[in-house]
């Protein structure tokens, strides 16, 4: 199948077998009839498995080209599996400029358990390859990164990380598998937080894995198993739904993206406007590589560089709305230094760029001049 077609029919059957529904019902239930002990129709306990949540896991390894797909309670929680695939003493290369709750989990969970975590640029993929040590066990990516656009060469990096035997894991929440397949391009591990642009309409918290390695996913279910933070059937229902229209979705908010970033580029308030489109966003030609376009994803800063202009600025918003999260039909306007990334520490945010002014965007899929009317009034 091709990509488009995926999204609606990737791994799913066409009807359900009960009664042919089109669409896989929502099995809300927690256990599953046995004929004998150990007889059973492919369910016994939906901790481990549900006919919903299965079709979704199905449909995910479809749209990221993997072999197997793995759903959780939320993004957070699918990276909190990856994480338990290290031991005590292992090393983390992670990019320094990646979202505060990944940050939070690192830091403040995972490294009073012994791993260890080096944050790195990552623009560089030879400055990775000597970064990394003997304890070296994983290199985290997001591209493009939250919130400052960061591209990264992953063909690049798995080129290293198989000859290092190092896992390679790719966020892939901004980008998703309509603009970007890291999957193909070497990596061992794709997380998504389903509750951005798979569900799409910001009414689920879902999140998600895909892999290709049978081994590799054989430990990753164990570890879904008995860890327990599984996505619920009614959740998997709303991201099997919003899947079906991603790539007409994402379409939009491409075009409404660079609609959006061009008029900030040329308004006399900006200073800078981080969008991978423009080519002279570090590491663009990477991006026009890796990616089939830039995204809807966008920040920017204000020549004053002010923590007062920037609030002001999002709270006069009327269409964007002032929120967490990203991802939906609607546009929404963050601040990452007292939101998103407030985990993080002000002098570490600094150093990647995060300023007090900076404002992250995520443009939805409204008519693009009602957006740019609504920064205009906002801005003026």
């Amino acid at each position: 199948m091709k990509l488009n077609t995926k999204f609606i029919h990737g791994g799913q059957e066409n009807t359900d077998p009960a009664y042919g529904a089109v669409m896989p019902p929502i099995y809300q239930t927690s256990t599953y009839a046995q004929s004998t002990p150990g007889g059973h129709k492919g369910f016994e306990y939906s901790r481990t498995g549900n006919p919903t949540r299965n079709a979704l896991e199905k449909s995910i390894a479809s749209i990221e080209n993997g072999k197997h797909g793995l759903v959780f309670g939320s993004g957070t929680a699918s990276i909190d599996a990856v994480m338990k695939l290290l031991s005590p003493g292992d090393e983390v290369l992670s990019l320094n400029d990646l979202y505060g709750g990944t940050y939070r989990l690192f830091t403040k969970i995972f490294q009073n358990f012994g791993l260890n975590f080096k944050f790195i640029e990552m623009n560089n993929s030879a400055e990775v390859k000597t970064a990394i040590t003997e304890k070296t066990k994983m290199i985290w990516v997001e591209t493009p990164s939250n919130p400052m656009m960061n591209i990264v060469d992953i063909q690049a990096l798995a080129k290293i990380t198989k000859e290092k035997n190092i896992l390679l894991v790719v966020d892939n929440t901004f980008a998703t598998p309509y603009l970007q397949l890291p999957l193909d391009l070497g990596a061992d591990i794709v997380t998504h937080s389903a509750t951005k642009y798979l569900g799409g309409h910001s009414d689920v918290v879902l999140g998600a894995l895909a892999v290709k390695d049978d081994k590799l996913a054989e430990k990753l279910y164990f570890i879904q198993n008995a860890s327990g933070a599984i996505g619920g059937p009614m959740d998997s229902f709303l991201v099997l739904r919003g899947i079906k229209t991603l790539h007409l979705r994402m379409q939009r908010h491409c075009e409404n993206g660079k609609a959006v970033a061009h008029f900030l580029r040329n308004h006399p308030k900006i200073d800078q406007v981080y969008w991978p489109g423009f080519e002279d966003h570090p590491n663009h030609e990477v991006a026009k590589k890796q990616m089939k376009d830039f995204g809807g994803m966008l920040s920017f800063t204000t020549k004053k560089d002010d923590l007062k202009e920037a609030v002001a600025i999002v709270e006069k918003l009327k269409i964007f709305t002032l929120a967490e999260s990203l991802g939906g039909v609607e546009s929404l306007a963050g601040h990452p230094a007292s939101m998103t990334h407030a985990s993080i520490p002000e002098e570490e945010r600094k150093k990647t760029g995060v300023k007090n002014s900076l404002i992250r965007l995520s443009v939805g899929i409204e008519d693009e001049e009602d957006l740019i009317e609504d920064l205009k009034q906002a801005l003026g």
